[in-house]
């Protein structure tokens, strides 16, 4: 399963909707609605959890995985330790924000998350970016 910065994850781009996620991957084990009208989709199988903003059209902007098949140019993220990874991977600038046992690793300009616990990446995010001037999503799916 491969992560591809900006766009999205294996199959699935940014800016997708509901129904071309279900082309690809079937129904989704569960499905919900957060606290912000946003429709979840968890695929177990896959360990995906989707985000579809209700107020884009409930278009696919948010991805989080653990599945440990995950790679980002050709390198195992999960299990794998976060500094070494971040030094292996050409994404020099992250901020770091603590939680407890664990950490969030973010890199802006690819809207990438490596949530670490006892310094091992455990969960992956990654978000559709925002154009600074236009102040919309640049969506890869259209």
């Amino acid at each position: 399963m491969k992560l591809n910065p900006k766009n999205g994850i294996d199959s699935l781009l940014f800016g997708m909707k509901q129904k071309d996620v279900v082309e690809r991957y079937g129904q989704p084990n569960k499905q919900f609605v957060d606290d912000e009208g946003n429709v979840i989709y968890l695929y177990f199988d896959k360990r995906l959890r989707l985000t579809f903003y209700e107020e884009e059209e409930f278009r696919l902007g948010y991805i989080i995985t653990s599945n440990p098949e995950v790679e980002l140019l050709d390198k195992k993220l999960i299990g794998v330790g976060v500094e070494l990874l971040k030094k292996e991977l050409p994404f020099k600038s992250w901020e770091v924000e603590c939680f407890d046992s664990t950490e969030n690793h973010f890199n802006e300009s690819n809207w990438l998350i490596l949530q670490s616990e006892f310094g091992t990446v455990i969960r992956v995010e990654i978000g559709a970016l925002i154009d600074d001037v236009k102040d919309e999503f640049q969506w890869k799916f259209k």
